[in-house]
């Protein structure tokens, strides 16, 4: 079972990584795909229908609350 869910999962990866190698290291320096969702259109955050800048409001609060209980406890 854990094998189909991670053979359908993987179904749509393709494209390619670029990789640089140093000392034992790895680092991603560059991916390209035909599947890929990011869109330089929208990759500012302006002006444009697809990102409402209100919508980060409760996402911030919520990631915050996590924060603000630690705080309370002291730590």
């Amino acid at each position: 079972m854990l094998q189909a869910l991670s053979d359908k999962s993987q179904e749509r990866v393709e494209g390619r990584v670029r990789l640089k190698l140093y000392k034992g290291s790895v680092t991603v320096v560059g991916r390209q795909s035909p599947n890929s969702l990011y869109s330089q259109a929208h990759v500012t955050f302006e002006e444009d229908a697809v990102y409402d800048q209100r919508d980060a409001e409760g996402f911030i609060k919520l990631n915050a609350l996590r924060l603000r209980l630690r705080a309370r406890q002291g730590r």
